[in-house]
């Protein structure tokens, strides 16, 4: 494993590599940046219960506007809301320098000020068509390097709710998302209308190998029930919205069969969605708690054996199974998963038992 160099920094934890890094590297108190060294990747964790997130400035959104400000070719990105203005202001800029940039989002966001903004300064903008959400959250810069995570491209997403925003440089991968944001934008295919027969691509970045996911097409719980019933030691979880009843019995299964289950659920979710497993899982014995923070716990995460990590924009819900457009991750590399698992040992550590 690679070894770990740290720093702290107020705003929000940053694991960065060969991707873009947020501007400047020491904090206002001087404190640096927590800093992973992978080369491929970097993984960056909202904190919004620290003073300095109030700012609403220097979150991991000034990390992809660094991304979108470096751009020289091309910034095609897919976001189910956008009211930061640091992404807006950048991709206004990369237009006018003559970067080619395409925007979807989610048609019932489209009257916000800040994609009209976009639109008013001549960026191509595409609200989709479907009957589920445009739910996605990423970006391809130059057609090489991937944004994708929980993160909103919102204030909300970014400073008030515990999220990821993951970036990984392979052109690959940047391939298999801009054939998904063609099919939204050029085809104008969304959610049920995608069409039938997921491509399942496998991609190895410098020995690490990453599985990509699109739904509704691609099938992607089958391949988390996959996931989760192959565990042998333990799989976490971060959800902010838990109500697959079939990936609930796969967890519930495999902590009957002796592998450590355990998972923070958004507490505002878990009390106001009729169909949350939440009860379901306490009445199993689960070590399932509520998130102790004000905002809302927005991860869709899920730790396996401490080896590989799921993460996403897709929540663990019937919804996102069969109606949205979502995109997911699953990455196979033990230092990633260590960081992810730090992340859920800081959220469970402060969420409350019922």
């Amino acid at each position: 494993m690679a070894a770990l160099t740290a720093w702290i920094f107020p705003f929000f934890l940053v694991i960065l590599t060969g991707c873009a890094s947020p501007p400047g590297l020491e904090s206002p108190t001087g404190s640096g940046i927590e800093t992973f060294q992978e080369g491929w990747y970097s993984v960056y964790f909202t904190t919004p219960d620290s003073p300095a997130a109030e700012s609403l400035r220097g979150g991991p959104d000034a990390a992809l506007a660094d991304a979108i400000n470096a751009a020289r070719v091309s910034v095609d990105l897919a976001a189910d809301d956008l009211d930061l203005w640091s992404v807006r202001d950048a991709l206004i800029s990369a237009h006018r320098r003559g970067v080619a940039v395409r925007v979807v989002v989610e048609s019932e966001n489209i009257g916000e000020p800040e994609v009209q903004d976009l639109i008013e300064a001549g960026v191509p903008v595409f609200g989709d068509a479907g009957g589920g959400l445009m739910h996605n959250k990423f970006a391809v810069v130059d057609r090489m390097e991937v944004w994708s995570g929980s993160m909103n491209l919102t204030i909300n997403g970014a400073y008030r709710s515990n999220n990821n925003l993951v970036c990984i440089r392979s052109v690959e991968l940047a391939e298999e998302y801009l054939m998904e944001f063609n099919e939204m934008f050029v085809g104008g295919r969304f959610g049920a209308g995608s069409p039938e027969g997921g491509r399942h691509p496998v991609i190895s970045v410098d020995g690490a190998r990453i599985e990509v996911y699109f739904s509704p097409d691609d099938g992607t719980l089958d391949r988390l029930l996959e996931l989760v019933e192959g565990a042998q030691q333990s799989v976490y979880f971060l959800a902010y919205a838990f109500t697959d009843d079939d990936l609930a019995d796969a967890l519930i299964e495999r902590a009957g069969e002796g592998v450590a289950v355990a998972g923070v659920v958004d507490a505002g979710q878990a009390k106001s969605n009729a169909g949350s497993d939440y009860e379901t899982f306490l009445k199993h014995g689960l070590d399932i708690r509520l998130d102790g923070t004000p905002g809302s716990m927005h991860h869709k995460v899920i730790v396996i054996d401490e080896q590989f990590v799921v993460t996403g924009s897709y929540n663990f819900s019937q919804n996102a199974r069969t109606r949205n457009d979502e995109n997911t991750l699953v990455i196979h590399s033990e230092a990633n998963a260590v960081l992810f698992l730090e992340e859920f040992q800081r959220i469970f550590s402060t969420a409350q038992r019922q």
